[in-house]
């Protein structure tokens, strides 16, 4: 079968290659064998071949922690999905190939009714963005969210759940007016620029500033959203897209009573150390057959904003890099390019 394999940790260019590789043989009683169709290209799919991810995998690996596809073969204890199903799912590593073994816990069945493509978009963003609002923040009515990197594939996801509680007030930060315009679609009330951030959200919160921000992005952003985050306001750090680790004023968080939330999806998901994936496993089964129950009636609009071949992995990673996506990308691994 093909795959993407990685040989050493270094530029994607330098290190990646299309290779045929052996298929799966073994299938463990509490795993799902999947021939995968699409997987999802992100930041952390460049930090892990650089070698400046959390997880570490042992070479050659094939990259990809997120797809689509069908079940082919389930081990004895596995009860919610069957082969011939369609299905989304979130594994360590491996999603870049055209077959794979993933833990049954983080695979999920997909409504026949739904276009894959849109459930795609849903375990790793709206996931995060979901427990990370809803498990962590504690996010209520009234609240007013200011989300960092809106236009990226977390930031649309955390402004359409989050519009989609009452009486919250959704302002959207997005480096550019195509991206601040994607935002106003999914939900945000209001778009901001990052060049203007405390006063504009001081001026939509009537100076109150926002109480919840959401920030996928870090850098110098985030010390500017300290200055424009209200009294007893949440802070939820989800990533470091800038490519810096700010160094957080504690004096602004001391004077403020500000509350930071270290927040790492990956602890729902099996990848720490600890691997609790089975711990979490209910609570992350209902709250993925929520977030497929909320695309079927289109309440939220996940969805790909382009498909590329397994060849254009490196491109998909430099449009990344460049703040050049809207939304998120995907590989075609045994389906078509669009």
């Amino acid at each position: 079968m093909k795959a993407i394999v990685c040989r050493a940790y270094g530029a994607p260019r330098e290190v990646t290659s299309v290779q045929s590789i052996g298929a799966p043989r073994i299938v463990g009683d509490n795993e799902v064998l999947i021939e995968v169709h699409h997987a999802t290209v992100s930041h952390a799919t460049g930090l892990l071949i650089e070698g400046r991810y959390q997880k570490s995998p042992p070479f050659p690996f094939v990259p990809g922690t997120e797809g689509v596809g069908r079940v082919l073969r389930t081990g004895s204890t596995v009860r919610h999905v069957q082969p011939g199903d369609t299905v989304v799912f979130i594994c360590d590593w491996g999603a870049y190939s055209e077959q794979l073994v993933v833990h049954a816990t983080t695979v999920y069945p997909v409504p026949k009714t739904l276009d894959p493509l849109k459930a795609l978009a849903l375990p790793i963003s709206y996931g995060t963005a979901y427990t990370a609002l809803h498990w962590r923040a504690q996010v209520r009515e009234g609240d007013s969210i200011l989300v960092l990197g809106a236009g990226s594939g977390v930031g649309l996801a955390a402004v359409e759940l989050a519009a989609q509680i009452p009486n919250v007030t959704v302002i959207a930060c997005a480096s550019n007016e195509g991206k601040r315009l994607a935002a106003l679609r999914h939900g945000a009330q209001h778009a901001v620029d990052p060049q203007h951030l405390i006063e504009q959200v001081k001026q939509l919160t009537h100076g109150l500033g926002a109480s919840i921000v959401f920030d996928p992005v870090g850098g110098d952003l985030l010390l500017t959203s300290l200055r424009c985050t209200a009294p007893n306001g949440k802070v939820l750090i989800i990533g470091f897209a800038s490519g810096t680790i700010p160094q957080v004023p504690m004096n602004i968080a001391l004077v403020k009573n500000l509350t930071i939330h270290g927040f790492f999806y990956g602890q729902y998901i099996g990848w720490t150390p600890a691997n609790e994936r089975e711990r979490y496993a209910d609570d992350m089964q209902s709250m993925m057959a929520e977030l497929l129950d909320m695309a079927l009636r289109e309440a939220i609009h996940p969805g790909i904003t382009q498909v590329l071949r397994m060849t254009q992995l490196c491109d998909a990673l430099d449009a990344l890099h460049g703040r050049a996506v809207v939304g998120k990308l995907a590989l075609a691994i045994h389906g078509d390019a669009r």
